[in-house]
């Protein structure tokens, strides 16, 4: 679980002040008293992943492509981690993950570190800032990591939208993309479904229903907001045509209909003195003798 500070600090420093410009200097195996920090080679098996971590999903095939990147060059850029709590010479990765697993399929069995002291909401403002600069995350891995940096820093949209800039609208419409059942979410995850189109089922009744619709036709997401639309107004329609009536309003309807040999309906206003009534004839006839009563009164 994450620690929660008192008082809400900025994201604003950025990857580069939180970390030490570790990604654009030289790396020294040399003690640096400024930011207490030092590179060493760790044994793979004492390297864990930071529990939380957003990215959730790892592309089998960049892996395999990083690893064999790796057996070739080596790890260029050493993983950025802070020592595991509770444990004697193990790590925890702040930094890096992607490397770490892409070195175990090339069966590399030490990795470059550099260790440095993190606070948990240190490690958690990079592990999503580092993310998501980079595009690493699905749109639900990237909405709970905003979800989450404004739980743990008590940001709105709008101070996390000026702090990772990022437009408030983007952080807006990805959060609403939590609100989807899970096997809606599943299939943004596995890229089934985009953003966009998931986004115009967020109001919809049946989100998984329409969803599997807009995949099976390949539907754009023009036409997924058209469909989900079209959704919505059909059950607005169905219910407005099956509200029930009053009693007396019936009853009044079925002594015009016996009186006049045709079908009315009313449809008065509710708290209102004011409605509209409709006689539906089937023939010219039957519109003669309607006129002729509403002409001579009787």
């Amino acid at each position: 679980m994450v620690e929660k500070k008192g008082k809400s600090r900025g994201l604003g420093r950025g990857l580069s002040s939180l970390m030490g410009d570790f990604n654009n200097e030289p790396v020294s195996s040399s003690i640096n008293s400024e930011n207490q920090a030092f590179e060493k080679l760790v044994p793979v098996e004492k390297i864990y992943p930071n529990p939380n971590q957003p990215r959730k999903s790892f592309q089998e095939e960049k892996l395999i492509e990083l690893a064999n990147s790796i057996k070739t060059k080596g790890i260029v850029q050493p993983l950025i981690v802070r020592e595991k709590k509770g444990t004697k010479e193990s790590f925890e990765i702040v930094a890096g993950e992607r490397r770490w697993r892409a070195a175990q399929r090339a069966q590399i069995h030490e990795l470059p570190v550099i260790v440095k002291e993190f606070t948990d909401i240190e490690v958690l403002e990079i592990a999503i800032i580092e993310n998501v600069q980079r595009a690493d995350l699905n749109p639900i891995e990237e909405a709970l990591g905003y979800k989450n940096l404004m739980d743990n820093f008590d940001h709105t949209q709008e101070g996390l939208s000026k702090e990772i800039g990022k437009s408030r609208s983007h952080i807006a419409n990805l959060l609403r993309l939590l609100n989807l059942p899970t096997a809606v979410q599943e299939l943004l995850i596995s890229g089934k479904l985009t953003a966009g189109h998931a986004r115009a089922l967020v109001t919809c009744d049946n989100p998984l229903a329409i969803a599997k619709q807009i995949i099976s036709l390949g539907l754009s997401v023009r036409d997924a907001e058209r469909l989900a639309k079209n959704v919505s107004e059909k059950k607005v329609s169905n219910k407005t045509k099956t509200k029930e009536k009053p009693a007396d309003t019936v009853l009044l309807e079925a002594d015009l209909s016996a009186a006049l040999k045709m079908k009315v309906s009313i449809n008065h206003e509710e708290g209102k003195e004011k409605g509209l009534m409709s006689i539906t004839y089937k023939s010219l006839d039957e519109l003669d003798r309607i006129s002729e009563v509403i002409l001579n009164g009787s």
